[in-house]
């Protein structure tokens, strides 16, 4: 009795699996075939991190200032900083991102001032040995010279002018501080 009742019930299952199967077979496709077709990433999408250029020099937009390397949370980004003697400007002579342990976080995004890291929508880095993750500053250049961004605004610092008071204001202002001196303790001005 338990064959028959195992037979039947697998071949319902059967029935109704085709069912829903000849449900969905009209209906167009969903699914891509991958490696020649591929989904658009979302603008905000949080893939790998690059570096970004100067789109007219070629230069690295990175000063080295270190903030992104003390910001990132897994300690996944690693910076040396490099003085040039005549110029005083400053380059990062090694730069390290471990995509071992990056979080994708997009802390060093935000903190930079410079517009020089950024987490584009790149995700097909997959390899086959784990220590090819670890990109390098020439690695991590040639993945962003083609990643579109706008320059963040420069916030200019606020002026010391005091702003200026109005007349009445200021007339307000000393009368209270006169008709308070001529009270005495004890009695309330009205």
């Amino acid at each position: 009795m338990g064959i028959v009742k195992d037979t039947v019930s697998g071949f319902w299952n059967l029935i109704l699996g085709l069912f829903t199967t000849g449900k969905y077979l009209p209906k167009k496709s969903v699914t891509l075939q991958y490696p020649d077709e591929r989904w658009p990433m979302p603008e905000r999408s949080r893939g790998v991190v690059v570096l970004l250029s100067d789109p007219e020099t070629g230069e690295l937009n990175c000063n080295a200032c270190q903030v992104c390397m003390k910001q990132c949370p897994v300690h996944a980004i690693d910076v040396e900083q490099i003085k040039d003697p005549e110029t005083k400007k400053r380059y990062p002579g090694k730069f390290t991102i471990d995509n071992t342990i990056c979080c994708f976080c997009g802390i060093c995004e935000e903190v930079c001032n410079f517009d020089a890291i950024k987490l584009t929508g790149k995700y097909e880095f997959s390899v086959f040995n784990k220590a090819e993750l670890i990109y390098n500053k020439e690695k991590l250049q040639e993945l962003g010279r083609d990643v579109k961004y706008t320059p963040k605004k420069k916030q200019k610092p606020a002026a010391d002018e005091k702003p200026e008071k109005d007349a009445k204001t200021e007339k307000i202002g000393t009368e209270s501080v006169e008709e308070k001196a001529e009270t005495k303790p004890g009695e309330e001005n009205s």
